[in-house]
């Protein structure tokens, strides 16, 4: 617990700053995580991300995670009319490989590669963009996201009863579950009071409680997939706290999503 407490002041103290300027040392910040979450995950299904699939996936990846106005650039760069269309260009790239190789890489390693990149990729791209939006919608994200995590942890940890998935992640807990919602709601309206950003309350419970179980679920698929192949963390860059992918799998579907359901209003 010690470790884990002092990992997290001194990931805290590098991380904030980069949060409160923004702009391109954010930019590259997040990006930088991006590609080690990616390194993460094609470990775990052994594929190096030196090799040649390993190497377009992470060109994908890079092509999915930076900033709109920078896709734009690139895109004029090279002549294409869309990001998408560089991205579906390497997706043709890994699957002629395929047969390059005469399949000692297969399709369903393509089909996980190009998974990865979107999962990983995405995630942190609407990170960036929720940070152009304003410094308040980061804040409130990753405020839902640290408050469900701790207010489910603490509260499954001291009331905890009933298992939410077992099978996937056997000290979760229905009660700790719902508290974690709770706890996210109460911090929430905490930050309306001193710095309103949302329209009402109602609007900001609603939003908070979608976010803090999408948050859950988020880590939960972390987890299906950690126990898929076998291993206990994604990483191990955060001692006591494991990995890149550990810390912001909740986040990964939360930045996503609320821009999709326009709840930030840009």
């Amino acid at each position: 617990m010690k470790q884990r407490i002092i990992t997290a002041i001194i990931a805290a103290a590098l991380f904030i700053p980069f949060v409160i300027y923004g702009k391109v040392p954010f930019a590259i910040l997040v990006l930088a995580m991006a590609i080690v979450g990616f390194y993460e995950i094609l470990k775990m299904k052994g594929i190096s991300i030196f090799s040649v699939p390993g190497f377009l996936g992470l060109v994908t990846l890079i092509l999915l995670v930076i900033p709109n106005d920078w896709s734009e650039k690139v895109v004029d760069l090279i002549g294409y009319s869309s990001n998408l269309m560089v991205v579906y260009g390497l997706m043709m790239l890994l699957l002629i490989y395929v047969v390059l190789v005469k399949n000692k890489i297969t399709f369903d390693e393509v089909g996980f590669i190009l998974l990865g990149a979107f999962y990983v990729g995405l995630g942190f791209h609407y990170l960036i963009e929720t940070r152009n939006v304003g410094l308040e919608y980061v804040v409130y994200c990753l405020l839902v996201v640290w408050t469900t995590d701790s207010g489910a942890y603490f509260v499954g940890r001291k009331f905890g009863k009933n298992k939410l998935w077992p099978e996937i992640s056997p000290k979760k807990t229905i009660e700790g579950f719902i508290g974690g919602i709770v706890i996210a709601v109460i911090f929430a309206v905490c930050m309306q009071l001193i710095y309103p950003f949302e329209d009402g309350y109602i609007s900001l419970v609603v939003v908070t409680i979608f976010a803090s179980i999408i948050g859950q679920m988020g880590d939960l698929v972390e987890s299906a997939i950690k126990r898929h192949f076998d291993v206990k963390d994604s990483g191990n860059i955060l001692p006591g706290h494991g990995g890149i992918l550990d810390r912001f799998d909740s986040l990964l579907f939360v930045v996503p999503l609320l821009h999709f359901l326009n709840l930030f209003g840009s």
